[in-house]
């Protein structure tokens, strides 16, 4: 590498989970279920913080890690000192199974055989000593 790797700053709860997931080996999303609309109280007049809370629950999983190329581009230079020497490479948005998206790289996957609908599994990678990254390659199955 010709630079440092932009490091990961958390600035609230939710960016400190998952990266903490993510150095124990997890790929952890957030989900939202809605509830019971009676949890908020009957006529009670809320603020509609208050009711927003009541009404939607949220809860980390652990996600399977398998989706699919939903959209891509290739770098060129110019671009950031840290990965000028892997340039051109590819940026990845991968659907997952769950329905979130997520802007990656593949690993071991050369630009020239980066495809939309083609099947992905995660593969976290140590890129710098301490950061680990949520990378994909192609799926053996797919």
């Amino acid at each position: 590498m010709s630079g440092a790797h932009p490091r990961p700053d958390p600035t609230n709860e939710d960016d400190a989970q998952f990266w903490s997931a993510l150095r124990d080996g997890e790929l952890r999303i957030v989900t939202i279920d809605a509830l019971d609309r009676s949890a908020c109280g009957g006529t009670h007049v809320r603020s509609t913080a208050e009711i927003g809370a009541l009404l939607i629950r949220r809860t980390w999983v652990v996600a399977a890690g398998t989706g699919e190329v939903w959209s891509f581009t290739v770098i060129h230079p110019p671009t950031l000192p840290a990965f000028a020497d892997r340039t051109p490479y590819g940026a990845v948005v991968v659907r997952l199974d769950e329905g979130v998206f997520l802007v990656t790289n593949l690993v071991d996957c050369p630009v020239e055989q980066l495809a939309v609908g083609a099947r992905v599994e995660l593969a976290i990678t140590a890129v710098d000593d301490g950061l680990d990254l949520p990378l994909f390659r192609r799926a053996k199955n797919g």
